[in-house]
């Protein structure tokens, strides 16, 4: 059986089989234990009847019509059928209800009860189940045809139709059949969700990354699909982002592989009389190496800040006192307020250096400007330059991987992660990056970290 919702199904119908199971032994104690709780009080109340009625009846040697008189005078006070009976058993008197009853059946009724008294006559109380008591009686016509009630027999108040015992086994049947079958649709709603989210899942790990599946409802079901379609996007997103940069990447490595192997092959046909020719011909090798180090190194830490949620603890980090540190590897003017965030300090200080760097190559001749400030919730770090600027079309495609502008090719350097490696930096703080027109001309790329751990000072 590996279907779950035949489990599950089979699992309430058990469930409920135990339960009407278990409800009807007790049910029918609690039944029993009344009974005889009931008939144990009715041989009190017939004992203490009989010897009231024993009082008042005339004597055995009395005429019979004076007892019968008597004894039918006593049933109509007591509303109680009765009968009485002389020493020898011959009936003296009985009530009319009573009589029909023992007409009916031959004999006398099974709630009857015999008291014998103390002159040799016998007492017989019939004790009416609740059907009578709750005015239900039969209705039967007799030989004359005339019609006469007959109190029913006490039992289980169940259907009039059925007999006591079995009115209560067909209850519980019917309502064990009910619950059963109303339980089905139920069950079989929950697990047909439960089959669709595993197809997805089936479909998703066969290779179909844009697969999703339906999140409809508010039940935990609904929520496992929900976490099931988020996860799915960021791993589908994931994908593609390593996918495109493999493909830049190993676009990128043919241009700095191509000239080292030419600058190789070159130093090994180069004279040796020609010294200044290999000098050449060994800095462009070096060149060459140190910019496939860089992209090497830049494609590692995108992929990592891609992979992992958390690189470096995040601990407070003097913004200010970083951005002059680097500033100073690039003859930039640092100034600003003392303020910190909390972040990681070697992401933020590689970010901050590669905005000096792109401001170095494109930034034109003047040395870039860096300024740290407070603006609302969060700390801004500034770095300007005098530079052609960036297109206003341009200003988000330029943080792309492996972007790089119309006319700043390979020539200026660096192979278009650096601006990319800034964003994820920022956003992997909470924090943005933008770049915008300064004043005077130039361009002013704006990194914003919220504020944390607010000023320093």
């Amino acid at each position: 059986m590996r279907s779950l919702y035949l489990r599950i199904y089979l699992t309430v119908v058990a469930v409920l089989l135990v339960f009407a199971l278990v409800a009807g032994y007790v049910f029918q104690r609690n039944v029993e234990s009344e009974r005889e709780d009931i008939h144990a009080q009715w041989r009190e109340r017939a004992t203490g009847w009989g010897a009231l009625i024993e009082n008042s009846l005339p004597g055995a040697d009395a005429p019979v019509d004076e007892q019968r008189a008597a004894l039918l005078e006593w049933s109509r006070r007591l509303r109680l059928p009765l009968a009485l009976d002389d020493a020898q058993g011959r009936r003296i008197a009985t009530d009319e209800r009573l009589a029909l009853r023992e007409a009916e059946t031959g004999a006398m009724p099974r709630r009857a009860v015999r008291l014998p008294l103390s002159d040799g006559r016998a007492l017989w109380l019939w004790r009416q189940g609740p059907g009578a008591a709750r005015g239900g009686a039969e209705r039967r016509a007799d030989d004359s045809g005339a019609v006469r009630e007959r109190p029913r027999e006490g039992g289980f108040a169940g259907p009039p139709w059925l007999p006591g015992g079995f009115g209560l086994v067909l209850t519980l049947v019917v309502l064990f059949l009910a619950i059963a079958l109303g339980a089905y649709p139920v069950v079989r709603r929950l697990t047909r969700r439960l089959e669709a989210l595993k197809r997805g899942v089936e479909a998703f790990g066969a290779g179909r990354l844009s697969h999703r599946v339906d999140a409809g409802g508010r039940d935990e079901v609904a929520a496992v699909a929900s976490s099931f379609n988020h996860a799915a996007e960021r791993i589908e997103t994931l994908v593609a982002s390593h996918r495109d940069l493999l493909a830049n990447a190993s676009h990128e490595l043919r241009s700095p592989l191509a000239r080292l192997k030419m600058a190789v092959s070159l130093l090994e046909t180069a004279p040796p009389e020609a010294p200044e020719q290999r000098a050449q011909l060994k800095a462009e090798i070096e060149r060459n190496i140190r910019e496939l180090d860089a992209l090497v190194e830049e494609v590692l830490l995108a992929s990592r800040l891609d992979a992992q949620r958390e690189l470096d603890p995040f601990e407070r980090v003097d913004l200010l006192a970083v951005a002059a540190e680097e500033g100073a590897r690039f003859d930039a003017s640092v100034g600003g307020a003392d303020l910190t965030v909390r972040g990681s300090e070697r992401l933020l200080r590689r970010a901050l250096r590669n905005l000096l760097e792109n401001a170095r190559r494109y930034g034109g001749s003047e040395p870039p400007e860096v300024q740290v400030e407070q603006s609302g919730g969060e700390v801004m770090v500034a770095v300007s330059d005098r530079g052609p600027g960036v297109p206003e079309g341009e200003r988000e495609r330029i943080f792309e991987p492996f972007y790089r502008l119309p006319g700043h090719a390979e020539q200026a350097g660096g192979v278009g992660l650096g601006l990319s490696l800034v964003r994820q930096i920022a956003q992997r703080h909470a924090g943005s990056v933008h770049v915008e027109q300064r004043e005077g001309g130039g361009s002013r790329f704006v990194l914003a970290i919220p504020a944390g751990a607010g000023s320093a000072g």
